[in-house]
């Protein structure tokens, strides 16, 4: 009996081992880095994609004409032109709802080191610093007013973190949600007003591109303290800075920026800055998770025509 051809996709960066070893249970895997044949291009079906491989678009798509799925490894999905997708009626799918609990859970965490200024006072102690003095007295999330920008999944994972601390909360979304006790602002800026704290978690993208500006921040006031888990590009990193350094804004914790890996020299410098290398979903088991989101997307589309987990702009 003549087994049946697997399935062909195209990876087009190299993904976590154990991801690309559950796409090669299930596909002829093609290697983009390692240079795929045009003929391959012109018939494979399916294409995996991740931040690391950069903007995805029509360049790509052109070449690969007989594409029609495109799988996402990561729930932000900015790295694809998703309007050629839709042009070429590709289906684009993410990770959603996998890492949600994850990214939460980051965010308290840099929302706390950068409030009590946990990574200066390791480097006070370890500099041998303590045996002089004691630490300075830090700031506090007591009695603080929160504002959560995109109340989706993850957003909605940081609010529940956040009434465990007894502190206010409210959010700014393109609309009100109907059954959210939390109080909704019709604005950036005016949720800024009305907080001390400012935590983004929003898609990436053009509609989003400097969404936190100067205003933002001057908005936020002195004793604001921003907190940014959703992409770099959502804040004008060139406002930030001046804030930072002007006292504008009284701190900021970053695990996203504008031009990544590259961080800007002024930034480091910012004593009232706590800067992560975008580690919000990288834990093991996260990561495993997000990469059998996409495996199973795959083969779910292979096998019915339907993935499970479209993108809102290509979902049926």
């Amino acid at each position: 009996m003549i087994e049946p051809a697997r399935p062909e996709i195209v990876v087009a960066a190299a993904l976590p081992a154990v991801t690309m070893a559950a796409l090669e249970d299930s596909f002829t895997v093609h290697r983009l880095w390692q240079g795929v044949a045009p003929e391959v291009l012109a018939r494979v079906h399916g294409l995996a994609v991740s931040t690391l491989a950069g903007a995805v678009g029509e360049p790509l798509f052109a070449q690969m004409p007989a594409l029609r799925v495109v799988a996402n490894f990561g729930v932000g999905y900015d790295n694809i032109d998703v309007a050629a997708a839709v042009a070429r009626g590709l289906v684009v799918t993410n990770t959603a709802g996998v890492l949600d609990e994850e990214v939460a859970d980051l965010t308290l965490g840099l929302l706390l080191a950068t409030l009590r200024r946990i990574p200066a006072a390791e480097r006070f102690l370890r500099d041998g610093q303590w045996l002089q003095q004691n630490f300075a007295l830090s700031p506090s999330l007591r009695g603080r007013r929160v504002g959560i920008v995109g109340l989706g999944g993850i957003g909605k994972a940081i609010a529940r973190r956040l009434s465990g601390f007894a502190v206010e909360i409210a959010y700014h979304g393109r609309t009100e949600q109907a059954g959210v006790a939390w109080p909704w602002y019709p604005s950036v800026e005016a949720l800024a007003a009305a907080c001390d704290v400012l935590i983004v978690i929003v898609p990436g993208g053009s509609a989003t591109r400097h969404l936190i500006d100067a205003r933002v921040l001057t908005a936020l006031g002195s004793d604001g303290v921003l907190i940014n888990v959703s992409r770099g590009t959502v804040v004008d990193e060139t406002a930030l800075i001046d804030a930072l350094r002007a006292g504008t804004i009284l701190a900021a914790g970053l695990d996203v920026f504008e031009h990544e890996p590259d961080v800007p020299q002024a930034l480091l410098d910012c004593d009232n800055a706590v800067l992560l290398p975008h580690i919000g979903s990288a834990s093991q088991i996260t990561r495993q998770a997000m990469g059998q989101l996409m495996v199973d997307n795959l083969v779910a589309w292979f096998a019915t025509g339907r993935a499970l987990t479209p993108v809102p702009e290509t979902r049926y």
